[in-house]
């Protein structure tokens, strides 16, 4: 019995519009047209005009604030009126939220802007001497001018307690992170929970619990190591709660083709799921960074207040730069205010640039190697190659004769 397969069928040629027919035309959603500029331009003119005459006419309201208000309603409205003629109803609402959604970051952009250029502004003054930064306040008081003075034990002494909060904070936090993506089960869920309450913890909490553990019942005294636990209970639930998150959404494909290659769970882990989620792990560090650097309470419990640099974490008071300001902005005289803003300037900077270095070492992709990785795997690589080729000569000069293996000859004559 024979079966035919019969070919598929041809499409169908396409049909000719008749007169009066509309071609529907695709529009690109990403793109911004010229009809879109001129709405948005004509809704905003419209929309200020409308407010100033309530302002300055009818006397509705009265001050910079409402009337902001009321023009960005007006424009909204107009904005939709406009869109409408041309548009339909789905894609009103799709302009309408595309537009509440860009004022909130252009809101958000224009009050960090303006946190920023407040803070630099007014510490200007401040970071015009070299000795701001070279010298401490060991011999300078409030009514001294900005040529004596500096920040320098608050630089130092911010940097000392960060660097020992994160020895502490990242090896605790990733594997307990790693534990918890890993070893699902009614322990780790408990854990889960103490830190996701630990997240919403005040700092004047942790200030009090080390101050009262380590202080009080250790008899350890103020320094920049007590100061540095009580950030690593800040810090800690921040890196653990963003690791945990960032390491469950690493493919269990990865993981299970590890295994399947003979690979172990620790082994898998430290080779696939951390190299994998590596950028993410990068950004919680940098997240809990964030929040522990700019603490201020539990520095000003456990840590104290001085104004002479102290190198030594073990021994004596040590001031950071958050408690710093705080001290600086207390006192009514100028130049003291202007050290505050400019102690303030320097923690943001310095926050900048422990974000350059951590996207440095973490922020690229997975498989991506570095120069000095690049580098070993080709030595290895060469090293590899010349072992094989070694045994290989070394086995063909010892094998004999006799035992050598022949060549095949093929049909075609072909060895």
């Amino acid at each position: 019995m024979t079966t035919t397969i019969a070919p598929p069928p041809s499409p169908a040629p396409p049909q000719e519009l008749g007169e009066g027919e509309l071609v529907e035309v695709r529009r690109s959603t990403g793109a911004i047209r010229r009809s879109d500029t001129f709405g948005i331009l004509g809704s905003a003119i419209a929309a200020v005009s409308l407010s100033a005459w309530l302002m300055t006419q009818l006397l509705i309201f009265q001050g910079i604030l409402p009337f902001i208000g009321f023009a960005y309603v007006f424009f909204v409205l107009f904005y939709g009126i406009v869109t409408r003629f041309d548009e339909s109803g789905m894609a009103v609402r799709d302009r309408l939220v595309a537009v509440l959604v860009h004022s909130l970051a252009i809101l958000l952009f224009i009050a960090l802007g303006a946190v920023v250029i407040f803070t630099f502004v007014k510490g200007y003054s401040a970071f015009w001497h070299l000795n701001f930064f070279t010298a401490d306040m060991s011999a300078a008081g409030p009514l001294d001018p900005l040529t004596d003075g500096g920040i320098l034990h608050a630089i130092a002494g911010t940097l000392i307690m960060i660097t020992m909060a994160l020895a502490i904070s990242i090896p605790l936090g990733l594997a307990t992170a790693v534990y918890l993506s890993e070893f699902p089960g009614r322990y780790a869920r408990l854990v889960r929970t103490v830190v996701e309450a630990m997240t919403a913890l005040p700092s004047i909490v942790a200030g009090l619990f080390i101050y009262a553990t380590v202080i009080l019942t250790l008899g350890v005294p103020r320094s920049g190591f007590a100061a540095s636990l009580a950030i690593t209970v800040m810090m800690l639930p921040i890196i653990i709660r963003s690791s945990d998150v960032v390491l469950r959404l690493v493919p269990a494909g990865l993981k299970e083709a590890s295994q399947a290659l003979g690979s172990n769970r620790w082994r898998t882990v430290w080779n696939v799921t951390l190299p994998t989620a590596r950028s993410g792990l990068t950004t919680a560090i940098i997240l809990g960074t964030a929040r522990g650097i700019g603490e201020t309470s539990p520095v000003l419990l456990t840590a104290g207040l001085t104004s002479f640099f102290n190198f030594n974490p073990f021994s004596g008071p040590m001031v950071s730069l958050p408690l710093a300001t705080f001290s600086f902005v207390k006192s009514p005289e100028p130049n003291y205010i202007a050290r505050g803003f400019g102690s303030a300037a320097v923690l943001m900077l310095l926050v900048l640039v422990l974000f350059i270095i951590a996207r440095l070492i973490g922020g690229r992709g997975p498989g991506v190697l570095t120069a000095g990785q690049l580098r070993r795997r080709l030595q290895q690589s060469r090293q590899d190659d010349y072992r094989i080729r070694a045994r290989e000569l070394g086995m063909f000069a010892t094998t004999p004769q006799s035992v050598r293996p022949r060549r095949r000859r093929t049909p075609g004559g072909d060895s």
